[in-house]
């Protein structure tokens, strides 16, 4: 991990959360600067964030990196966990790579403020070790290589110029990278809920942060299973674990 990034970014978690409210009475003079106090409720929930961002941090990432190394061989496993903290951002966590292949998991400051208890955000952090140790970006990449492929050759065949196939190949890579994009964020919540677990946190009521999600439905080309099935499968998950 990452520490001084972390750090750095969870203060900055702290200051963004400081509201400040303006005293009204009495009104101030012309010359006299308006008196503001800091919005100490605010504050300390900025607080209790942060600290509970670092307590699971400290217990999921060695638990997912332990996970990653008895079930992958050769594979990077040392996680980069990192804050993102743009504000106005919706609340999101990603896994991607750095240039060097290390594993990075990103948590947003609205998602860190906005879990419910630690094993939201475990639960959520364990799901996102996950798609790493199930080599989901790469599995991706081959779907999306071979939906361009035939998506490309059909338009050739088919007598298309050269804009026309290349635009069937991004149609193709598109459809391609999305064709298992459900099936993957169900293994990552089960594969999540066993990291969850193993750390010491509930899954089951971690996955209670779907409920407050928008549901996607079970729609053709959506990118996320609908949320009951999410929730199903930690609970199936989860009950093989007692």
């Amino acid at each position: 991990m990452n520490i001084r990034n972390l750090a750095l970014s969870l203060s900055l978690l702290t200051l963004s959360a400081c509201g400040f409210v303006s005293i009204d009475s009495p009104q101030p003079t012309p010359a006299e600067p308006a008196v503001e106090t800091p919005n100490v409720g605010t504050s300390l929930r900025a607080e209790r964030a942060a600290r509970q961002f670092v307590s699971v941090v400290e217990t999921v990432e060695p638990v997912a990196e332990a996970e990653c190394r008895a079930r992958t061989t050769g594979m990077n496993c040392d996680f980069n966990i990192v804050v993102d903290d743009r504000l106005n951002q919706p609340p999101n966590a990603f896994q991607t790579l750095d240039k060097s292949g290390r594993p990075v998991l990103a948590f947003n400051i609205p998602l860190i403020a906005t879990v419910r208890n630690s094993d939201e955000l475990a639960f959520v952090m364990g799901h996102e070790a996950a798609h790493h140790i199930q080599a989901h970006i790469a599995r991706q990449q081959r779907n999306a290589t071979a939906g361009a492929v035939i998506f490309g050759s059909i338009a050739a065949i088919t007598g298309a110029g050269e804009a026309g196939v290349q635009s069937a190949q991004k149609a193709g890579a598109s459809l391609g990278a999305r064709t298992y994009s459900k099936d993957f964020e169900l293994e990552a919540d089960q594969l999540g809920t066993i990291i969850a677990h193993k750390a010491g946190y509930d899954p089951v009521r971690g996955a209670a942060f779907f409920t407050r999600l928008a549901d996607p439905g079970n729609t053709f080309l959506g990118t996320h299973p609908p949320n009951a099935a999410r929730i199903d499968i930690v609970r199936q998950t989860a009950a093989t674990l007692q």
